[in-house]
């Protein structure tokens, strides 16, 4: 089952040690308790607030040093609100009103204005695109396809926004954040790399650039628009097969095993797709994760599996999983005659609909 985009993506943040660059942020905040405490922070970060502050007529201050700019949140003891803001060395201020944390505005950050300016671009279309996906994901009926159409074409207008805003902010800190948030609406890697290459250095070896910079590295291995991972496994005699004896055709490479129940509900598709196709250039190679030969025999015969099978019988262990990063089945990868990856995890009708356009 497709995954839909439903909402801003939770980062994986590295360690980062407080050091570094003064920095102030001069606060005042109308309704202000008195002795509020202010705490700035990043758990990810650390364990420890990067700067606390008590509250004296309504004014505050918060300052510490900072290795660089970095995404950070602005809290008061005891509020439920978190104002995200992009801290960097130097002197800042912030003013707005203790019960509207969330619009308080950040004075003297560059980073902290462009952040404002993405959050402006993107907000409104992050919202719907939530609802819809929540729709979709829900199993929702969708007469015509009309909500899959509107997130599809909100994608496309996002995906086109990101492009200007990447363009129009080489340096800044924030561009590299705003790829890998816009990174969970494409399985195409290739599509977050050719955004990160236009970034100048300063953007690129920021903190979220070196992070989007590792995530394209580990997203390569099994992505769309990069080549299959080379693999030799034997079949169900014993004989070794490789995946480039099929160089010239279209491939699904398809991960399954015997004791999977969601594996055994979907090989009708894969067979159905198979008996159509198989005359236009397109097999399939199954991958098993079974761990013992006669029941992925028997299931092989048992759902009328005609194509390749290999498999190591080492269960969760197996080779070409590991090197294609399964971590769940079923999982598929649509290779071209050419080698590359175009396509991965197509059920029913998208398989269908997939091969159809591609083998008229």
């Amino acid at each position: 089952m497709k995954k839909w985009f439903i909402g801003l993506l939770i980062l994986p943040l590295f360690t980062l040690a407080q050091e570094g660059k003064d920095f102030t942020i001069n606060g005042y905040l109308k309704g202000l308790p008195e002795n509020s405490d202010i705490i700035l922070k990043n758990e990810d970060l650390s364990p420890e607030p990067l700067a606390t502050s008590k509250s004296k007529a309504g004014k505050f201050l918060l300052k510490g040093k900072l290795a660089e700019a970095n995404l950070y949140y602005l809290n008061i003891a005891g509020s439920q609100q978190k104002l995200y803001l992009f801290i960097e060395p130097g002197n800042m201020t912030l003013e707005g009103n203790k019960d509207s944390l969330l619009v308080a505005r950040l004075s003297g950050s560059v980073s902290q204005n462009d952040f404002v300016d993405f959050n402006k671009a993107f907000n409104a279309s992050f919202a719907r695109l939530s609802q819809l996906a929540q729709q979709l994901n829900s199993g929702q009926s969708d007469p015509g396809g009309a909500i899959r159409n509107e997130y599809n074409a909100l994608v496309k207008e996002v995906n086109a926004k990101t492009d200007i805003f990447v363009a129009q902010h080489k340096r800044s800190v924030v561009s590299p954040f705003g790829i890998l948030v816009m990174s969970q609406l494409t399985e195409d890697i290739t599509v977050t790399e050719k955004r990160f290459l236009t970034l100048e250095p300063v953007a690129r070896q920021s903190y979220f650039g070196r992070m989007l910079d590792q995530t394209i590295t580990e997203g390569k291995i099994g992505a769309i628009g990069t080549d299959a991972i080379e693999f030799v496994q034997n079949d169900t005699t014993g004989k070794p097969v490789s995946l480039s004896s099929f160089r010239g055709k279209y491939v699904l490479i398809d991960f399954w095993a015997s004791w999977c129940k969601p594996c055994r509900e979907e090989n009708p598709n894969v067979v159905d797709a198979y008996m159509k196709y198989s005359q236009k250039n397109f097999t399939v190679l199954g991958v098993s994760l079974d761990r013992a030969r006669d029941p992925w025999l028997q299931a092989i015969r048992d759902d009328k599996l005609t194509w390749t099978h290999v498999s190591d019988l080492k269960f969760w262990s197996n080779e070409v999983a590991a090197r294609y990063k399964v971590s769940s089945i079923p999982q598929n990868f649509l290779i071209d005659p050419n080698g590359k990856i175009i396509a991965k995890n197509l059920r029913g009708v998208e398989l269908q609909t997939k091969l159809q356009n591609l083998l008229k």
